[in-house]
This record gives structure tokens, sequence and C-alpha cells, in this order.
């Protein structure tokens, strides 16, 4: 690679022998990370080389020691063949996040453990800013946010919430968390969010300037930031003190006859663990007002000039109550608000379903055009699961709005050629089995799975020739192409596919299966073989076993296909899965030792296979605590990791929520516990 000062640096990729085939994607990452970094922060690479080694045994995704990066072979290797699309964006991002550390963390690094995420957090956001750069900015954002909401917030709830520089600890290893990383990278996007691209880009560089070769704290990055840009972070700095995720209520008025429009905003912050009152914070509130057409208004505040009006504004959220009054708003607008999720908070706004719908539809913000949708979904969903609940014998019915909404979406996506296809495939997706759970408390986990599944298969019947034509448009017999197009189209099509299966007839079995034999790539390979496994058709179950012998015969030398292998039979919501997951235990190809097994076939079941996990009988959480327990003596960073599941009983209904209980108590009375282990089980019991 020749840097932007025309050094040659000399770039080495270190796996086994026979992976060799499956670098290149890794080496092309690597360089076009080494690129972005020179032009996005003006990072030069300091070394003559720079080196990656590739280990099946590695707790973590990567290391990123300076000059030779430790990796997973899960996030270096790629190859069409054995490699999804999701996998291959894995990689790219990974590769950059380790490259990044070269600046944000080597040559910077941490004062102390507490200032963990002042390198994770900052690195996070770079590397996610490069994978937007790469392919769909919007469905980057889609896909982190949606990370975040789900396993992020339901952290800060939960008995192990700390906030992004921990005040105290007793292994560090369980401060590697999404907090740490995902929640830190927010805090990182808020302060640019604040200041501005080219202020946010003076702060980083006097940051490198001040403290290169230095080990420093958060403070001395918001120092760097305020003293570029001269704005004040006083208050801003409660992000880095505070634990819990703020909330956001906000109530709207409009006035016809002074045209003006009034926001009144509330923020709170519910206690966390050894912090019972909560400071304001500094929260950066981005947003539009559409009109009845879908135009959105030039939003000036009462008192501000002409010149200082735009079709978006960031409003400042300083206090525990403000009120902004926007003129000249010649009819009611419907508020885009939190757009691009420009803060990490929940948001509470009383839309109707209709006003869901035409944000969905005209929002010029992607990321809020998904955000109305999911809402929508949700608002839908809860009502539903409301009325089986109340009466378990009234058949459910589909709402002609969301099948509106989703027709309305297939039918763009097939009209448009130049629409952004990889945005059509978050839109077609219903909220997941794990947002649904985090937003209910208690979390009624049949009637969140019955409903879901109601309103997909009726989606599916509605609106089956739509999907059918979808999947046909979007089949590519060209040569396969690992562009962010090809990727986009594949995802849709096998999006169609899931949604077509659904449908029971011989005639969309054989669709799933041909797909399975005659894909040449390992993304549609492994979606018709997951289609079919979750397939409940009893004409399935034959191509099923037949397809996972298939699957396991090809691949049986690729270890980490073999871990995908595993995945979708642990995922599969079917009554028998645990039986399953319990054999597979015993297969010749799961080691209890290996860290890649481990998440794929227990952690799925226990943190993605909720209907599996979470059966009354509680037999999902007596085999959670047996695997820690067993864990624990050979691998204890694993074995907290593992056991979160468990620490979330307070989702849930008191017959779970005690049974739940029981095994952490189990766990919690078990002699020798690893200082990992025992921290969480005391925090969460």
């Amino acid at each position: 690679f020749k840097t932007c000062s025309d050094r040659v640096i000399a770039l080495k990729i270190f796996v086994e022998s026979k992976d060799l085939d499956k670098c290149a994607h890794a080496m092309t990452s690597l360089k076009n990370s080494m690129t972005w970094d020179e032009k996005e922060y003006g990072r030069e690479y300091d070394l003559d080389i720079f080196m990656i080694v590739a280990v099946d045994d590695f707790n973590m995704g990567a290391m990123e020691n300076k000059g030779l990066n430790i990796f997973n072979t899960s996030c270096v290797l790629a190859n069409p063949k054995t490699t999804t699309d999701a996998a291959f964006q894995r990689v790219e991002a990974v590769v950059a996040h380790e490259y990044f550390h070269n600046w944000s963390g080597n040559r910077v690094t941490c004062r102390d453990w507490f200032q963990l995420s002042l390198k994770e957090g900052f690195t996070v956001y770079r590397d996610s800013e490069f994978s937007a750069d790469m392919g769909s900015r919007a469905v980057k954002r889609v896909q982190d946010v949606s990370l975040l909401r789900t396993v992020q917030f339901a952290e800060d709830a939960g008995p192990m919430a700390h906030s992004i520089r921990p005040d105290s600890y007793m292994e560090i290893s369980n401060f590697y968390t999404v907090t740490i990383y995902e929640k830190g990278a927010e805090v990182v996007r808020m302060i640019r969010q604040l200041l501005g691209a080219e202020k946010f880009r003076a702060g980083s560089d006097l940051y490198f300037e001040r403290h290169d070769g230095q080990a420093v704290t958060t403070e001395d990055f918001v120092k760097a930031m305020e003293a570029a840009s001269g704005v004040d972070l006083t208050l801003f700095r409660n992000w880095y003190s505070q634990a819990g995720t703020p909330q956001l209520t906000i109530k709207a008025q409009y006035h016809a006859e002074q045209q003006r429009y009034v926001l009144d905003i509330s923020q709170s912050c519910p206690a966390t663990p050894k912090q019972e009152n909560k400071q304001p914070f500094h929260i950066p509130l981005r947003l539009g007002l559409l009109d009845a057409r879908g135009g959105e208004y030039q939003l000036r505040l009462e008192g501000e000039s002409a010149e200082q009006q735009s079709t978006d504004r960031v409003l400042d959220i300083t206090q525990e109550q403000q009120r902004f009054v926007f003129e000249n708003i010649s009819e009611k607008p419907i508020p885009s608000l939190l757009r691009g999720f420009s803060a990490p908070v929940r948001l509470a706004f009383d839309y109707s379903q209709q006003e869901l719908y035409f944000l969905m539809v005209n929002d010029s913000d992607g990321f809020n055009r998904w955000n109305a949708s999911q809402i929508l979904a949700i608002d839908i969903i809860q009502s539903l699961i409301a009325q089986r609940a109340a009466n378990p014998a009234t058949a459910l019915e589909l709402p002609e709005l969301l099948l509106n909404a989703y027709r309305g979406v297939l039918e763009s996506a097939l009209q448009d050629e130049l629409i952004d296809k990889a945005m059509m495939v978050q839109l077609l997706i219903l909220p997941t089995q794990s947002s649904l759970i985090e937003l209910s408390t208690p979390a009624d986990v049949e009637g969140i799975h019955h409903v879901r599944e109601f309103l997909s298969d009726a989606l599916a019947q509605q609106l089956q020739p739509l999907f059918m034509k979808l999947y046909n448009k979007n089949c590519d017999n060209n040569e396969f192409s690992s562009s962010a197009e090809a990727v986009a189209k594949r995802a849709l099509k096998n999006l169609c596919l899931s949604y077509i299966l659904r449908n029971p007839s011989q005639q969309n079995l054989q669709l799933a299966v041909s797909q399975f034999e005659s894909a040449d790539n390992m993304t549609d390979q492994l979606a018709a073989l997951r289609v079919l496994v979750n397939n409940s058709m009893d004409e399935a179950r034959a191509a099923k076993a037949k397809a996972l012998q298939a699957f396991y015969d090809q691949f049986k030398h690729e270890a980490l296909v073999v871990d995908q292998w595993f995945v979708v039979q642990a995922a599969c919501p079917e009554a028998q899965t645990l039986d399953t997951v319990k054999a597979l235990l015993n297969h010749a190809d799961f080691s209890i030792k290996n860290p890649n097994k481990v998440r794929s076939l227990i952690s799925v079941f226990c943190s993605q296979n909720h209907m599996g996990f979470h059966q009354a009988s509680g037999e999902g959480y007596v085999f959670l605590a047996d695997r820690v327990l067993e864990l624990d003596k050979i691998n204890p960073q694993i074995a907290a990791r593992l056991i979160t599941p468990l620490t979330r009983w307070r989702k849930f209904d008191q017959h779970r929520s005690e049974l739940m209980k029981q095994q952490l108590h189990r766990i919690k009375s078990t002699e020798g516990l690893s200082k990992d282990l025992s921290e969480i089980v005391l925090k969460s019991s």
C-alpha cells in the first residue's frame, strides 16, 4: 500500500494454508481502510509493515496489537462459496475497526481501564462511518440502531447497567460491552452532531496532535473538541458519567391563527444501580416538519431571522422541560423527530397510525422512514397481542394499513430501478421478537411469537404475487458480484423467498429446494436452507432433513460454514429444537472449548430462539445454567457472556422470572466461580 506521502507499506495476512483463497476480501478491506483514514481523518500509517494473523480459537473478534493484529478467523476469511454477504460486511468492518485503532487506541491510548470507551467508542464510530461510505448509509444506520435498541437499551435497563466511563469493576473483561462500544460510539456521533463536520474534524486533529504517544482520558478527548470548536460541552459530559437510557417525551400544539407549531419537550432517565437521581443530558434532537403533500417546511424558531432557517434542524435539549416555537407554519405539520437517530434515547410522541404511514411514504430521512414503519408495526402487534390475551378465541385480522404499507413498498421496488434495494429489505421486515420483548414488561413470549407469525403469514398470503414477481426480478444469472447493488439484490430476493415459503405448496417448496441446490454463493444457499428448516409444512420435513445433510456433507471441512449449520438449527422456532441442540452438543464438529462453536449453537439458541429458550417448563434455563457452569471451568470470559439471557429475568412473567432466578441462584451457590461470572451473577440475582 502506498500512503499519501508515497511511503510503501508491506501488508501481510497469516492463515492456515487451506484458507489462503479466503484472504482477498480482508486485504482489500484493509487497503480501503487505510485510504479512508487518510482522507477522512488525515491519519497515515506509521510503520513499514502491517500484519494480521487469523486463528480459530479466540474469544474476541479481533485485537489491535500494534503492527500485528490478532483476529478470529470469522472476521478474516471470506469467499463467496463459503461466506455470506453479511459475513463479508462483518470482515470489512472488523478489519477497518482494528486498523483504525492504530491511531485511536495505539498512538493515543487509554490511561486506565475506566477510559475503555475512549478508544472503543471512538473507533466504533469511525468504523461505522467507513461502512456507511462503503455501502448504504441509511441501512447501516438502521443496523446500528437496531443493535443499540435491542441489546444496549436492555443492558442499560438491567442489573449490569453502567456508564460509558464506569466507576468500578470486579473483572475488566465484563466491561467489553455494547455500552462501552456502541453507546460510546453514539456519544461520539452526538459530539459530531453538535459541532458539525468541519469542527469535529478540527477537534479530532487537535486530539491526535495533542496526545500522540500518550495514555489519556475521555476528558482529554472532550477538551480537544471544545478547544477546536468553541462549543461548551460541560453538560454533555453527563453522557460519560451517567448510566441508563434517557427518554424524550414530546407534546405538540398547532395554533392556526398565529401559524405557530409548539413542541413541549421533557427529558428523564430511570434510576440505575448506584445512580438513583440523574442530571439532565445534553441531547441533540434533529427534526423536520412535513406538510400535507410531503414537502418540508423551512424551520425558523421564534426570535430567529430568516437567514437561520432550514428544513432540517438540530435542537439542543439541555433541561428537564423546554418549549420550542416554530413560526410561519401554514398548516398543521407532521413532525419527523430524531432524524438519523441523532441521540441514543427512547422517544415518546403520540403519532397516529395514519401519520406513521405518511412518514413511511414521504419522509426524506431514510432512517426515519424505516423507524416509522417499525413504530407502525409495533403499534399493530401490541394491539393484537392485547386482543389475543383478552380473548384467545378471537380470530386476528390483518390491518388494512399495514397491508397497504407493504404493498406500496413492494410496488415501488418493482417499478423503480434506481430505488435503494437494501433499504426496501429493511422496510419489509417486521420488528424482531427481540425488539418486541425489549419494549414489553412483562413480555408475552407466546403472544409476541404468535402475532408476529400471524402477520407474516397474512402478508405473505395477501401479497404472494408481488413477492414472487420481486423474487424473479432480483434473480441474477450473471457471474457472482460483491458490489453493493448485487448484495442488495440478493438480500431482497431472499427476503421474498422467506415470505413465499409461508404459503404451503409443493411449487413453493421446490423453489427453495432449487435455489439451495443451484446456488453459486453461500448467501443464496444458506437463505434457502434457512427457509426450508423453518418451514412447518409436513411435506417440507423430508426436504429439510435432506438439505441439512447435503449442506453438512458439502462443507464439513469448512469450520466457519459448519458454524452456520449449527446456527440455522439452533434458531429454528420448533418445539423440539432444544432436543436438537442437546444432540448437537455431541456432534463430532462441536467443541465446548471453541468460542465460535459455543456462540453458534448455545448462544444463538438462548439469545435468539425465544420460543425455545423461554418454554414454560424452564428447561431452556436449566440448559443454559448447565452450560455456563461447564464453561466457567475452562473459559470464564465466554461463560460470563453466555449467561446474559438469564440476567433479563425482570422482563418476563412471574412464573418464568422465578425459574430464571432459581438458575441464577444455583450458579451463585456453586463453589469456585470465576471473578468474571460471579460479578454478573451477584449483580443480577
